[in-house]
């Protein structure tokens, strides 16, 4: 049974930082490409950030010069640091595993505000 966890999520405010993390559990981690994407209310969910085995990254336009995504795949576990975060950052963040099949996690709530 597939799995991924996220955590890592809260309150913080503008200008802060917060690191998220997914953990996973039943899937080969090492091939799959592992994504961060979040839903703020009213809104589509959007990609956030996508990382590639071994470390090809790809981000959204709102996310580059902030965020990193990295991966440690020897403890099956993607990673997003988020720093200079901006109240409109404010949504779940969800974790995404993809190969032929595609995974999600519950999601992690980040609030950003003062």
């Amino acid at each position: 049974q597939v799995q991924l966890v996220e955590s890592g999520g809260g309150l913080v405010q503008p200008g802060g930082s917060l690191r998220l993390s997914c953990v996973t559990s039943g899937l080969t981690f090492s091939r799959y490409l592992m994504r961060w994407y979040r839903q703020a209310p009213g809104s589509e969910r959007e990609l956030v950030a996508g990382i590639s085995s071994p470390s090809s990254t790809n981000y959204a336009d709102s996310a580059k010069g902030r965020f990193t995504i990295s991966r440690d795949n020897a403890a099956n576990t993607v990673y997003l640091q988020m720093t200079s975060l901006k109240p409109e950052d404010t949504a779940v963040y969800y974790c995404n595993a993809k190969r032929i099949n595609e995974y999600w996690g519950q999601g992690t709530q980040v609030t950003v505000s003062s």
